[in-house]
């Protein structure tokens, strides 16, 4: 396995900037992607936030942030990738629009570049098949938020050699995280938990089981859960909840999976959550307010 060092990571959202922020302050030089100047610079907003509240919490040092944060270059293109040891996908949870980064990616990085997707529930076999190294291509799902959460799915294709399951707990273990090894099946374990349950909550409000109050309420009390799962749903995203249920719909063909049609009409409306400012809760004024 050749040393890791230089990271490119495609996509500058919440799952993207994650991934670069933990990727310098472990040391490596990271080169941030985007469509656009303005999601980069959102981006790095972010980071920059994100670590200065580190800071404030002694959890690293003021001359770690101002490290990492030169560790990290941003550009609309890919140029910067050629000298890449290891691209990480964090788009959209999309497959087509996953499967084109990819196909762009093996003309942009050298040919013993890794490949990784951040994937939540999408085949890493399907994705690595539209690659040109299907040995060197991975999953490893983040959690959200990555500067946070421990946690990192590992995810073998049915071509990933063991040189390349090996570089990613390396990588994992360099970024403090703890690995659990998922098969690739559809939402691997986390999401084909969680996400359901999530749907289920859904099914609950939609059905007048409870409000969004109540429901919340009963879960973080009733289950010690630190979050409902409608506040969950908001801050993980409507439209990536709905995604992951459609792709285990798909996938497994079991009923049990199907979407709420509550779930579907949210994100129709275009109300996915914290980051549209509306989701299940309205978070346009000082405090949320449930939104049924």
């Amino acid at each position: 396995m050749s040393e890791i060092a230089r990271i490119g990571v495609v996509g500058a959202g919440q799952m993207g900037n994650g991934i670069a922020h933990v990727c310098a302050l472990a040391g490596y030089d990271v080169h941030l992607n985007d469509i656009s100047e303005d999601a980069l610079s959102a981006g790095m907003q972010t980071i920059e936030a994100n670590m200065t509240r580190q800071v404030s919490r002694d959890v690293i040092s003021h001359e770690d942030m101002t490290k990492a944060m030169s560790r990290i270059h941003t550009s609309t293109s890919l140029d910067g990738f050629s000298d890449v040891h290891l691209a990480i996908e964090a788009a959209t949870e999309k497959r087509e629009i996953k499967e084109s980064i990819f196909k762009s990616l093996c003309d942009a990085v050298p040919a013993n570049a890794y490949l990784a997707t951040n994937t939540s529930s999408i085949s890493i076999t399907r994705l690595a098949a539209t690659t040109d190294r299907p040995e060197k291509f991975i999953g490893l799902h983040f959690m959200n938020p990555v500067p946070l959460m421990k946690l990192m799915e590992v995810i073998r294709g049915l071509a990933t050699d063991q040189d390349t399951y090996e570089m990613a707990l390396a990588f994992a273990k360099r970024l403090e995280k703890t690995t659990t090894n998922a098969e690739d099946y559809p939402a691997f374990i986390v999401n084909r938990v969680l996400v359901p349950m999530i749907n289920e909550a859904v099914y609950a409000l939609y059905e007048g089981v409870g409000t969004v109050d109540s429901i919340d309420t009963a879960m973080k009390l009733g289950a010690n859960h630190p979050m409902g799962p409608l506040q969950l749903a908001d801050f993980i995203g409507l439209d990536t909840c709905l995604s992951i249920m459609q792709v285990l719909h798909d996938g497994l063909a079991d009923t049990k999976y199907r979407p709420c049609p509550l779930l579907v009409k949210y994100v129709e409306a275009g109300w996915v959550g914290r980051k549209a400012g509306r989701g299940f809760y309205d978070y346009r004024g000082d405090a949320p307010v449930p939104t049924r």
